[in-house]
């Protein structure tokens, strides 16, 4: 029996293209949290875009760096339900099928994200 690999790339916020693989246990990207997670991110991206002007409409640094801080919880707290959902979906199935580089992937994101 052969095995099979899916491979698919992702593209960092500064550029870099990471492409992995994925063994033959199928891993797929579709969760229970898509769609609250694209709602978050559409909202975290409007509300950068309202401080883009206010920015150029030179607004007090105080009120543009309080809004930057909404801003930056809104995305870490959206990055807390997308690791949720991939341990939820993602690493169970890959412990069910041994697959320890998607532990290792795990590591490496939370690494990333915690920094």
């Amino acid at each position: 029996m052969s095995e099979t690999k899916e491979t698919h790339v992702h593209v960092r916020e500064d550029g870099t293209v990471i492409e992995h693989s994925h063994g033959p246990h199928g891993h797929h990207h579709s969760h229970e949290q898509t769609k609250a997670v694209l709602n978050r991110l559409s909202r975290a991206i409007g509300h950068l875009e309202s401080i883009k002007r206010m920015v150029e409409d030179g607004r007090d640094c105080s009120e543009v760096l309080i809004q930057l801080s909404a801003v930056k919880s809104a995305i870490n707290n959206t990055g807390k339900i997308i690791l949720q959902d991939h341990i939820e979906h993602c690493i169970v199935d890959a412990v069910e099928h041994g697959d320890r580089d998607a532990i290792k992937e795990l590591e490496r994101a939370i690494d990333r994200f915690m920094k």
